[in-house]
């Protein structure tokens, strides 16, 4: 460990890595490699008012998708539905397709560039699971995009990381 490592551990921020690529938020909000698992908020194609919480476990590769209050998705008809190929997607662009295949634990060669072709890959089956601490996360997310600006510390967001840190 260098000394800069060593004194990066020492504080409460850390540098921010930036997204492998850019991506438009509109389809899916929230994107996340957490709790074993890719999962993240999708918006519905038909109905504004309308989100799905969708997840793929990290080895068995069992999905879901469902609403924000656990209706099941209707595109779930023995293989993956649109919302969870769009999370794919997104994932790739956030994360990079070589890191949600590590994550994910999916046999794959260097022709896996996007979500789609990592969806292919899955050797997949639905298993339920509940969407409330996806969506909770989602919303505490949305919450803090509320805070007025300023310099002063946000206590709840003191292992927040931050931008400029260790220049």
């Amino acid at each position: 460990m260098t000394d800069v490592d060593g004194a990066a551990q020492r504080r409460s921020a850390v540098r921010v890595v930036p997204p492998a690529r850019p991506r438009k938020l509109a389809k899916v909000p929230f994107v996340e490699l957490a709790d074993g698992r890719l999962q993240g908020v999708v918006s519905s194609g038909s109905d504004i008012e309308r989100v799905y919480v969708s997840s793929v476990t990290s080895g068995t590769h069992a999905y879901h998708c469902s609403t924000n209050n656990n209706r099941p998705c209707g595109g779930l008809r023995g293989t993956p539905c649109k919302h969870l190929h769009a999370l794919a997607d997104e994932a790739v662009l956030q994360y990079g397709v070589d890191r949600v295949v590590r994550y994910l634990r999916v046999e794959a060669d260097d022709e896996v560039q996007t979500g789609a072709q990592l969806m292919s890959r899955l050797d997949a089956r639905h298993e339920p699971t509940s969407a409330a601490v996806v969506f909770s996360r989602f919303l505490r997310h949305l919450a803090y995009l509320e805070l007025p600006g300023g310099t002063t510390p946000t206590p709840e967001l003191h292992w927040f990381p931050a931008t400029g840190a260790g220049r």
